[in-house]
């Protein structure tokens, strides 16, 4: 769309932030009034839709500029602009409803109370994660491939087919899953419970003991579907919320004067969780730079492979994909087996630590990037350096996502309550949409405070930008990020109330089970 390399890089950013933060009302709309399954089906149309019309924004000339050779080039029409957006913005809102559904409906098709099917929902998430992989290496390998030989049309048209394959796929296994009914509305509970407890409060009512708070006398809680929760010494000042008053408030059913133990430790489990989620953001702003600068940085340097074929640069991310697809399995097959037997951890170890790793190595891949990008800059002909110095960068940033976005999903899941399945998993996914706005809002600062687009770190052109220095602040970040993290985690609370080094739901050990 002929834009400049600061705006592509922030609309980008900027798209990819609206996508996954979409995936709370996705969210919503499943754990609220679909369920998981029929809202993917749902969301996947939409998506499809936008798919459709970005494949006739690039095959009709009149919904794009012109091809140009050489600038300056001539910027597309409004009528261009907006109907590009309004494709990308239907595939935000399709993301939006199924990224935190599908991982989630996956991991209902496993029986909780089954010990050989629970092992196995403990290794899908590596193999969900895989299989992200497999679809991103086919996507930034043959796509961007068919893209630059046969065009744009051609390179958005085949993915627009198989989203509808992939549809009707998921479609045909309807009588075989396994599925969870709709809970209704999970804010509403929670803003039931903060007005109840607040009134209460007010009224200057103290939580002696367990026994003064209420809890239905049915085996099931009075949430549709959802199982009680035992009450946790956490969050003291919302257990007001259920406290019994008079001895009739027992017998009331309206949730804006009396709420139960389990609709008030639901809002405790989700409370806990946020925390670990601020700190984890940050890894998302590096993230961000995967679509964006590594692409700049590929794009002018020596991407020769052999004497005849150059490397597509949006071929380059191939050395995270690839990183992903080689170190899920041996991590599931060798490293866990390895770790259980010294740990006892069903897992190796757990989610918290696991996730750890991830912010620890990302550390060093926005060094390695920094480094690079010195050397590329600085190097008597920077066109002339190997794009495999990349290799580093893409490599460690590959590997902080495989230990922190599987350990996320394992966590956001198993934290999870059985109403707030879809809004845990669209919580994790939503720190990646806030990274690349702070991504966009970090570009944005350091543009203003530098000398803008023709003098500052980060100009159109790459070679007179100073983009090392923007990873060196991304390194910085990360390294306080980590100190942060470290902290929370260490007084974190599973939803049984046991520290992260004891037994947090997600990290039952082997020996406890036989």
């Amino acid at each position: 769309m002929h834009q400049s390399l600061p705006n592509a890089a922030t609309h980008v950013t900027d798209w990819i932030g609206a996508a996954y933060v979409l995936t709370l009302v996705g969210a919503f709309i499943a754990d609220a009034y679909l369920g998981r399954f029929l809202t993917i089906i749902v969301f996947s149309f939409i998506y499809f839709a936008g798919m459709a019309m970005l494949t006739i924004s690039a095959k009709v000339d009149s919904f794009r500029p012109p091809l140009c050779r050489k600038p300056p080039c001539p910027e597309a029409t409004g009528r261009q602009t907006a109907f590009l957006y309004t494709a990308l913005g239907l595939i935000a809102i399709g993301t939006g409803g199924i990224k935190p559904c599908v991982s989630s409906f996956g991991a209902d098709q496993f029986d909780e109370e089954d010990e050989r099917e629970v092992v196995k929902k403990y290794a899908f998430f590596n193999w969900f994660f895989f299989a992200i992989n497999m679809g991103a290496l086919m996507g930034i390998t043959l796509m961007v491939y068919v893209q630059q030989e046969k065009g744009f049309a051609w390179g958005f048209g085949i993915p627009t087919i198989t989203m509808f394959i992939s549809i009707v796929i998921l479609a045909a296994g309807f009588p075989n899953y396994r599925y969870k009914k709709p809970m209704g509305s999970v804010f509403t509970r929670f803003i039931q419970v903060i007005v109840v407890a607040i009134k209460n409060h007010h009224r200057g009512v103290r939580v002696v003991s367990d026994d003064q708070l209420y809890e239905v006398p049915t085996q099931e809680s009075d949430i549709f579907g959802a199982r009680k929760l035992a009450h946790t010494p956490q969050f003291r000042f919302l257990d007001k919320a259920a406290m019994i008053k008079h001895q009739e408030s027992s017998l009331t059913r309206n949730r804006w004067k009396q709420c139960t133990v389990t609709q008030v430790e639901e809002l405790k489990c989700f409370i806990r969780v946020l925390p670990i989620w601020a700190t984890t953001i940050a890894l998302s702003i590096s993230f961000a730079q995967l679509s964006t600068f590594f692409l700049s940085q590929a794009s002018v340097m020596d991407r020769r492979l052999g004497s005849s074929f150059i490397i597509p640069s949006g071929s380059i991310p191939v050395f995270s994909a690839i990183n992903a697809l080689i170190l899920v399995p041996v991590y599931e097959k060798i490293i866990v087996p390895f770790l259980r037997s010294k740990t006892g951890h069903r897992r190796g170890i757990t989610s918290l630590q696991r996730m750890g790793m991830g912010l620890f190595i990302s550390i060093f891949a926005m060094a390695s990037a920094a480094v690079v990008e010195h050397k590329r800059r600085t190097h008597a002909n920077p066109t002339s350096l190997s794009v495999f110095w990349l290799f580093p960068q893409f490599f460690l940033i590959g590997s902080a996502e495989v230990f922190t976005y599987v350990g996320q999903l394992e966590f956001f899941y198993d934290e999870a309550t059985d109403g707030t399945r879809s809004i845990s998993s669209a919580l994790f996914l939503s720190e990646i949409g806030i990274g690349s706005w702070l991504s966009t809002a970090i570009v944005k600062i350091i543009e203003k405070c530098t000398g803008k687009e023709e003098k500052g770190w980060l100009r159109n052109d790459l070679n007179a930008s100073k983009l090392d220095y923007f990873y060196w602040i991304l390194m910085a970040i990360n390294g306080v990020n980590l100190v942060a993290y470290l902290y929370v985690a260490w007084r974190y609370k599973g939803r049984d109330g046991a520290s992260s080094t004891g037994s947090v739901r997600d990290d039952v050990m082997v020996n406890d089970q036989s």
